[in-house]
């Protein structure tokens, strides 16, 4: 069985790491393509590195752009491979411009479409996200589901054939890379910074970076928090906060702006965090899974699991609501094993096998 797999963003890299090896135990041939959405070496090649990922068949080297740009760069070099490789199955994972690309050049040349993480509703249409993974489901012919809940907002959609709920691939790889990452990350060594002594932030979702107001109001929460803040910066997020504020060291001095950090590093950093503050779908997950308490900066989530949990509150860009959030938090008596058994991706290589 050939299969050709599209990913190009960091979430995506991820997800491949061990759904790539499940394939390759069940004797599939996989054609891998990074389409180049990210492309600098510290949002991807690491990952690869570190995870063990086989190197790309080929990179488009797409780059960033406006959104119409970007995936039709995209559309044109999946379709032309999707010619000349000639795959039994498409897969692709979550809801990146990367993910609509491959799906919108599949369906047109009749090739089966496998969605991993298919399902996922925010139900907020302004998330360019929520339109990529809503057409991407519409177009498939085998949807993987993390939860319950996500085959139940497919079949509430009329999308009931193909759907299997496989758990979550980001869990497969947390349980096997955690024990890694605690043996070889020197990240807090290295920032003289304890366990549980910090707060782990990430912020880069176009409705809290391309606001100024939003963006503003979570830097004046944190520079009230009384303790160390790690933040990991996207480089678009980095060329945001300077727009915005001209001395960061000033202004919230316990504030620690670094450079992205590899999967490694990140989980590292996630699981000895005292509370994680982000906006991002994956980090919420690994969170969860780590016992961290999650704050997250949005109004909405695709992962309700968590919040019904207990484990993750929504604070929007609410600077009191992140403060009270952080202050009001207490440990859920349990954490309910909502994700699978950590062998999702052995379970996507079967079915399609």
């Amino acid at each position: 069985m050939k299969i050709l797999t599209i990913i190009g963003a960091r979430p995506q890299f991820v997800k491949a790491a061990p759904v790539s090896k499940a394939l390759q135990r069940a004797g599939h041939e996989e054609f891998l393509v990074h389409t180049g959405q990210h492309y600098d070496p510290k949002m991807s090649q690491i990952f690869f590195d570190e995870m063990g990922i086989p190197a790309p068949n080929i990179n488009l080297e797409v780059g960033s752009g406006n959104h119409g740009w970007q995936t039709a760069q995209m559309l044109m070099g999946i379709e032309n491979l999707l010619i000349t490789e000639k795959p039994d199955w498409i897969l692709v994972y979550g809801d990146t411009n990367s993910t609509l690309a491959g799906s919108l050049a599949a369906v047109k040349l009749h090739i089966p479409i496998a969605h991993v993480e298919a399902g996922l509703r925010s139900f907020n249409r302004r998330m360019p996200e929520e339109h990529n993974r809503i057409l991407t489901d519409h177009a498939s012919d085998l949807l993987f589901c993390p939860t319950q809940t996500a085959a139940t907002h497919l079949a509430n959609e009329g999308i009931t054939k193909g759907v299997h709920i496989v758990g979550d691939v980001m869990y497969d790889a947390v349980l096997g890379f955690t024990g890694l990452a605690e043996q070889n990350s020197t990240l807090l060594k290295n920032m003289r910074i304890a366990p549980n002594n910090y707060f782990l932030a990430t912020v880069h979702r176009p409705a809290n970076t391309d606001n100024p107001e939003n963006l503003m109001a979570i830097f004046e929460a944190f520079r009230e928090l009384d303790e160390n803040i790690i933040f990991p910066v996207h480089p678009r997020t980095r060329g945001k906060i300077a727009d915005l504020i001209k001395n960061i060291e000033e202004f919230a001095p316990k504030l620690k702006l670094i450079e992205p950090v590899g999967y490694l590093d990140m989980l590292s950093l996630a699981k000895n965090a005292k509370t994680i503050l982000t906006d991002s779908g994956g980090l919420q997950k690994e969170a969860y899974w780590l016992e961290t308490p999650c704050i997250t900066l949005r109004e909405e989530t695709e992962w309700v699991e968590t919040v019904d949990a207990g484990w993750n509150t929504l604070v929007g860009a609410n600077k009191e609501k992140i403060l009270s959030a952080i202050i009001q938090w207490t440990m859920p008596y349990e954490r309910p094993s909502i994700f699978g058994n950590g062998d999702a991706a052995k379970k996507i290589a079967h079915t399609l096998k």
